[in-house]
């Protein structure tokens, strides 16, 4: 018999697994991925360095996870209809938008919020 523990861990670094390939692959073959973790790598340490209140800084990095896992879903939802629809269609269309705008808005998000919560800090530690 097997023991629940023992199949947990199993199934937890299969999942870690298919997650680093996921990864590698978006990094691999997503411009638009490479971009926006440069961006989270660039933003994420000044975010951090800056005197904001914490629960500040939770928010400006939260969205920053977000914006790369709306990457991420979007590469999988234009991967899965290139797959399932390689002619051009309608409704492909569409669902490749959506995801394109679901990274816009998460962008937007992020720069909103980054521009509210750490622009007025960071201005404020610039020379004048």
């Amino acid at each position: 018999m097997k023991s629940t523990t023992a199949f947990s861990i199993v199934r937890v670094f299969r999942a870690a697994q298919y997650s680093e390939q996921g990864l590698r692959s978006a990094w691999r073959d997503e411009a638009a991925f490479r971009q926006e973790l440069v961006l989270v790598l660039l933003l994420a340490p000044l975010t951090l360095w800056l005197p904001l209140p914490r629960t500040d800084t939770v928010v400006l990095l939260a969205l920053m996870g977000l914006v790369l896992v709306a990457e991420l879903l979007n590469s999988g939802l234009e991967a899965v209809v290139d797959r399932a629809s390689p002619e051009i269609h309608i409704l492909a269309a569409k669902a490749k938008d959506c995801g394109s705008a679901a990274v816009f808005i998460a962008l937007l998000m992020l720069a909103g919020a980054w521009a509210a919560l750490a622009g007025p800090t960071l201005w404020a530690l610039l020379p004048a």
